[in-house]
């Protein structure tokens, strides 16, 4: 027999932030502790508002599972002395509640933890005890497990939570579990909507509390209650012909302020609208949380959507919305006329007095490095004279618009402002958009920069910053990343990989630009030289790219890309060194692996001994009149096809090709090792023929590293 169990806690209104994080973590620390009981149970579902946390477990056992298991205790070494039992001995038999008659020795090889010897082994057995015995201690340790960032403590007592604790529900199918908390006790009585339904009500049964709490006009569960304000909210946009401001962020955060979602919709004058769109979604985003009214980004209209939990006297809600939005776009008016009476050039000598890093000097010193390596990469990358020009104009302004007044008011608007007075003082659509589009991605769910100008000037801005950190020794250390080096190196990556369509941004090397970077830092005393920082690059580098493989393939896959070389232009590189190839190969690799390609099981062992013979055998490529035997020419056939199909590994058709391949030469090469004496110690010729195969291993790990594939 089961039950469903439910608990609520009752609070006074807890942050937006503080609910999404119970959310989430009730679930997993309720289905641990029911775990590590010996309960079993149906699924967990998480409920919570403003004003309660709840969580709600079906079909959770009447009665805990017997316990019957075999328990490993210490060394036989130490548990007798010249045959009999010490104290280790005694207090192991204590523990599990048996007689020492009743232990055992058992031998042990190692695995795992477990090392190998003998050990003294006994059963632990306990019957199950009743779950609701065991329930009120269990729902008490769950209140003081849920994290919080920061913690309250009221009246006279110990006990701290998000927020003042009010009341606390718990039942165990109809029956209540008694659960007490900071001088409460747990009972029956919960409350609705503050205003729409304050009266106090019973729940009867732990199934049925989302029907029961919405009756009462509160919205329990999270996806429903940001459908349904989603619902309102669009039909207001509607309304105006208009689209709502969409940004995640915003919509996740008004659906944790309300019980019961009502919407208001507010105005401010046309007058306004003269500001950068992205001047009036910040005030209407960052201090109010409302929704623009919206015909694209960067047209509003004069309108807005505030969510409320309560439609008591709209109109009074719609003048005082309406007198904060008109002040705060006065403000910000006034910022951005006072902003455009300087031109962003004349701003450039300000950033002498912003330390970017007291080692790495000011961030006109890094706009300076900026600009020499966007030259760089725009001759890398083979920029046409427009683009080049646009891109050095862009990178000599990136950064001008952090020492404008609407920036130091509203620091998310860096990049945003340099756009629109970028525009203003007429320049064209190119620079503009890279001012802002160079700090893309700004988050693993963003985007990155879609113009080859804004990419440019985004990687140039990544790389310095990354160069100059590791040269002086900033690297990060567990959750220390100060600099945000990670992600300034999964932006660069993924700014390549996401253009993988176009082959001039997918040949640039990486530690290549990162060496370029190392070079601007002309003048600064640094720890490493340039190849230890380029070396220290390509290691962190290959890290974080193995993140983004595995968003495309297997790990397993791109364990075996990324432990291979890349070969471009007639030189190797670090796999790592050109991401977009990376990449390629190992989408490529990873629908071989799915569809189970049989050549594959040969691709490994041939890999595997290749390798062996790599390490003893410098890699040369003989030709066929080096040797007399079939067998040998056979061979150097082999492998110059296998070095002419991984000469150029730059496009997915390419790749294709040469995996295909691979098929018939991992499969032949696998019969020459079984059919012959590769490693004829008699056969003079022996010595060029390991070289020969050593550099078919070269040219095979162009492909990748079969045997890191497992299997």
């Amino acid at each position: 027999m089961s039950q469903s169990l439910l608990f609520e806690i009752g609070a006074e209104e807890l942050p937006s932030s503080f609910v999404d994080g119970a959310l989430e973590a009730m679930p997993k620390i309720l289905g641990d502790a029911l775990a590590a009981a010996r309960i079993e149970h149906g699924a967990i579902r998480a409920f919570g508002t403003p004003r309660r946390l709840a969580v709600h477990v079906a079909s959770v056992a009447e009665q805990q599972k017997d316990l019957d298991e075999e328990v490993v205790g210490p060394p036989e070494a130490a548990a007798y002395k010249n045959g009999e039992p010490t104290r280790a001995a005694t207090a192991f038999a204590e523990k599990l509640g048996i007689a020492l008659a009743d232990v055992s020795i058992k031998a042990f090889e190692a695995s795992g933890r477990q090392k190998a010897g003998r050990f003294l082994v006994g059963r632990r057995c306990e019957g199950g005890q009743s779950t609701a015995s065991l329930l009120g201690a269990m729902l008490e340790r769950l209140i003081t497990s849920i994290p919080f960032r920061k913690s309250m403590r009221w009246g006279a007592g110990e006990a701290t939570f998000g927020r003042p604790v009010q009341w606390l529900v718990a039942l165990y199918g109809d029956a209540l579990v008694e659960v007490s908390f900071a001088g409460l006790t747990s009972g029956r009585s919960t409350r609705g909507h503050r205003f729409l339904a304050p009266a106090p009500f019973e729940l009867a049964h732990a199934d049925g509390y989302v029907d029961a709490m919405r009756a009462a006009k509160v919205l329990v569960d999270r996806e429903e209650r940001e459908r349904t304000m989603l619902e309102l909210v669009d039909a207001a946009a509607k309304a105006h012909d208009a689209d709502y401001d969409r940004d995640p962020a915003l919509v996740e955060e008004n659906a944790s302020l309300v019980e019961w979602p009502h919407i208001i919709v507010g105005s401010y004058e046309e007058r306004f609208l003269q500001l950068p769109a992205s001047v009036i979604r910040s005030v209407a985003r960052g201090h109010q949380k409302y929704f623009c009214i919206q015909t694209s980004e960067d047209t509003l209209k004069p309108a807005y959507v505030a969510v409320v939990n309560t439609a008591e006297n709209p109109a009074n809600v719609v003048r005082g919305n309406n007198r904060v939005m008109r002040a705060r776009l006065s403000d910000a008016a006034f910022f951005v006329e006072e902003d455009r009476k300087i031109r962003l050039d004349d701003r450039l000598t300000k950033l002498e007095g912003i330390v970017f890093h007291v080692r790495l000097g000011t961030v006109r010193a890094k706009v300076a490095r900026i600009e020499r390596l966007v030259g760089l990469i725009a001759d890398a990358a083979q920029f046409d004279a427009s683009e080049r020009a646009d891109a050095l104009r862009a990178a000599h302004l990136c950064k001008a618009d952090l020492v404008s007044l609407m920036v130091g008011e509203f620091p998310e608007l860096q990049g945003h402002m340099g756009r629109a007075y970028a525009k203003a003082q007429g320049e064209n659509d190119r620079v503009a958009d890279a001012l802002r589009d160079h700090y893309r991605p700004l988050g693993a769910s963003d985007g990155v920069a879609e113009c080859p100008v804004a990419a440019a000037v985004a990687i140039a801005d990544r790389l310095d910053t990354l160069a100059g950190c590791l040269a002086v020794g900033l690297i990060p250390s567990g959750a220390a990343d100060p600099f945000a080096l990670r992600r300034a190196c999964l932006s660069v990556q993924r700014s390549l990989v996401e253009r993988a369509f176009e082959a001039r941004f997918a040949s640039l090397n990486v530690d290549e630009l990162l060496g370029h970077a190392f070079d601007g830092l002309e003048g600064v005393k640094l720890d490493l030289d340039r190849s230890a920082t380029v070396a220290r690059w390509s290691d962190f580098s290959t890290d974080r790219l193995r993140g983004v493989l595995t968003a495309k393939a297997s790990g397993a896959v791109a364990e075996a890309v990324l432990s291979g070389v890349a070969f471009v232009n007639g030189a190797r590189a670090a796999s790592g060194a050109y991401p977009v190839y990376a990449s390629l190969k190992a989408e490529v690799l990873e629908g071989l692996v799915q569809t189970k390609a049989p050549w594959l099981d040969s691709a490994r062992t041939v890999a595997k001994r290749l390798s062996g013979i790599a390490k003893d055998a410098a890699p040369v490529l003989h030709g066929a009149a080096e040797f007399t035997k079939d067998s040998d020419k056979a061979i150097v056939a082999l492998v110059e096809r296998i070095d002419a199909l991984t000469q150029a590994l730059v496009t997915r058709e390419a790749i294709s090709e040469a995996y295909a391949s691979a098929a018939e030469l991992a499969t032949t090469v696998d019969r020459i090792f079984t059919d012959s004496l590769v490693n004829d110690p008699a056969d003079d010729r022996t010595p060029k023929r390991l070289a020969l195969l050593s550099f078919g291993a070269s040219a095979l790990q162009r492909l990748g590293d079969f045997s890191r594939l497992g299997g």
